[in-house]
């Protein structure tokens, strides 16, 4: 009983220690991987386990190929098509978000879905006006319910697998949870369509983030309407010359800022020929006959062009605002005479002096110490300008830098790979666990991810949390705990009907979760339902997937779950909103899980 004691003493203070938030939970993991072998119950091996575990290097994996689905814009996409199917109305919004998220999620960690739709959320509000406040309430919920539809959409699901292996049980299949996720997801988006309105309307639209965005300097530098789109035509004069020999021919100061040619979009050089059926992205300040005439004179089509500036195409054509320093050998030189295009392959579209966009021709202009230009390219080329620092120093980027796909047109490539891990775990070919390293080695022969992106993908934080928590699954196992906590409850609950039963284990977990993560939850309640199960003399699924269930109903807080803090600050919530809309929610879960587990798995 003293080592009892000593376990639920360090139980008791891991709990608290959660519960406040102070040291982070990964700290309280390690201090309690550290503080168990000292007890004497578990030895070194025991304690380090954890990190043995296939399960930790499946969860790291799947980290690593959600972040291939970032990383090449699968996601992003899914979000766009939500923004322009939905529109303005709150409620085909509501539940096509929620629906996509709950889908999408089923193969990425609910954590990462819900970072990854934050920002698409944020859009629709600022096109739509729709409060942010009656929308990320929705995200967080719909991510993680998302966590119940397949054996890799959580960690607690695959927690509470590898504990069922450990006992000697087969663990849950990839598809196990599916049955249980789909009713909770219409059960949770018609609830939200009702509660949205305890959320109110009138919370002020979260503020995007701070910085300058492209928009900014198109009204700043006055670019709005010098944007064209052109189609170069078989008798066009053009065709065939570089453009060099293009800008010899023709002073009305048009720049090419880029070719379209087929599925390319091509950075343009002196040297570059055009060809028939070439799209040409051109600025050009003149007024619309002088525009016309040019089209007329070489034959070229008029295109219609999305978006202001060319910010349809930011994903590969970004700004820049650039200073000359004093020590810069483009001083007292102008845009022709300093061969700026040939050496930085940007385009100068804008000059500013003091705060005074500059309103006359920019090529001519000689430079002084101190202009600020803002010039346009490839992001790769004003990526490279810091390797420019004594002529030019890079001064502002954009905000939408940070949306630029760091593997774009590789998007297919990413849903083949992630049908490939999906194919390999259903048919049960290889373990899981190998399955998702196929993939994630498949992603990086690929280029959607390479080794420094892969690293930063994993979130060590979830993977520490976890294998700092396990021992204690030992630890109450060896000295009594489990069994202790299983004929405590069967006192209480014993004789009474199966659904009460499962009710009471999902109560448990669910309080439990309001305090530490739903993983840990899972790490300390899963070998409590497997104990009960033997108690009952009953098999243990349907004992664990409901503590699986209730650990990912992490509703009621919003410190249940790393989803619901992501949510915390865009969406202006505060505790009791998590109270209000978590709780009943969470009680739905409850009953619609009690419902169908004994019927989907018998005792």
């Amino acid at each position: 009983m003293i080592e009892l004691g000593m376990v639920l003493a360090l139980l008791a203070t891991a709990i608290a220690m959660f519960a406040i938030n102070k040291p982070r939970m990964d700290a309280v993991a390690l201090i309690m991987l550290v503080a168990l072998p000292l007890t004497g119950v578990i030895t070194v091996n025991e304690s380090l386990a954890g990190f043995s575990d296939p399960n930790i290097v499946l969860i790291a994996a799947l980290f690593v190929i959600g972040d291939g689905l970032v990383r090449t814009g699968v996601a992003r996409t899914l979000g766009d098509w939500l923004a322009g199917k939905a529109g303005s109305n709150e409620i085909r919004l509501i539940t096509m978000l929620m629906l996509t998220v709950g889908s999408l999620g089923a193969f990425m960690s609910s954590t990462a879905i819900t970072a990854i739709f934050i920002p698409v959320v944020l859009r629709i509000s600022q096109g739509t006006g729709a409060s942010t406040g009656r929308l990320m309430m929705p995200l967080s919920s719909a991510a993680l319910v998302s966590g119940m539809m397949t054996l890799i959409a959580t960690a607690p699901n695959l927690v509470v697998t590898s504990e069922l292996e450990r006992n000697g049980f087969d663990g849950f299949h990839f598809f196990s949870f599916t049955p249980f996720g789909i009713p909770i997801l219409f059960v949770a988006v018609g609830y939200m369509l009702f509660a949205r309105n305890w959320l109110g309307a009138s919370e002020k639209m979260a503020q995007a983030p701070g910085g300058t965005s492209l928009a900014q300097w198109i009204d700043e530098y006055q670019l709005a309407g010098r944007e064209h789109r052109v189609l170069v035509t078989a008798g066009s004069s053009l065709a065939g010359k570089t453009l060099e020999e293009v800008r010899n021919e023709n002073q009305s100061g048009a720049k090419i800022i880029a070719i379209e040619r087929g599925n390319l979009l091509i950075q343009p050089t002196n040297k570059t020929a055009l060809e028939a059926g070439d799209v040409l992205l051109i600025d050009l300040r003149a007024e619309e006959a002088t525009v016309k005439a040019l089209r007329e004179q070489y034959a070229l089509e008029a295109l219609p062009l999305s978006g202001g500036y060319f910010t349809s195409r930011a994903q590969d054509i970004g700004m820049a605002e650039v200073l000359l320093p004093a020590s810069s050998a483009l001083i007292g030189k102008s845009l022709v005479e300093s061969h700026f295009y040939d050496e930085y392959d940007l385009r100068v579209v804008g000059l500013r002096r003091g705060t005074t966009a500059w309103p006359g021709k920019l090529e001519e202009e000689d430079l002084r110490v101190g202009d600020t230009l803002l010039v346009i390219g490839t992001w790769r080329a004003i990526q490279m300008l810091q390797t420019h620092s004594e002529d030019l120093v890079l001064y502002k980027v954009p905000v939408e830098i940070e949306e630029v796909l760091p593997a774009p047109g590789k998007g297919l490539q990413a849903v083949i790979c992630l049908v490939i891990v999906v194919g390999l775990m259903v048919s049960g070919v290889v373990p899981n666990v190998i399955a998702a390293l196929i993939g994630g080695l498949l992603m990086g022969a690929l280029g959607i991810v390479n080794l420094t992106s892969a690293y930063r993908s994993i979130d060590w934080k979830t993977l520490v949390l976890i294998v700092g928590m396990l021992p204690f699954s030992i630890a109450l196992q060896k000295t009594g705990g489990v069994d202790l906590l299983a004929d405590g409850l069967m006192m209480v609950i014993g004789g009474m009907e199966w659904r009460v039963v499962l009710a009471a284990i999902f109560v448990i977990t669910a309080v439990l979760g309001m305090f530490i993560s739903n993983t840990a939850t899972a790490v300390l309640m899963a070998p409590v339902a497997i104990a009960l199960a033997k108690e009952f003399d009953a098999s243990p699924y349907p004992f664990v997937m409901i503590v699986a269930l209730a650990a990912s109903a992490a509703f009621m807080t919003p410190v249940s779950s790393p989803v619901n803090t992501l949510v915390v600050t865009p969406g202006n919530y505060s505790f009791g909103d998590f109270v209000k809309i978590g709780v009943p929610l969470t009680i739905l879960v409850m009953i619609v899980s009690v419902i169908l587990v004994p019927i989907l798995l018998p005792f």
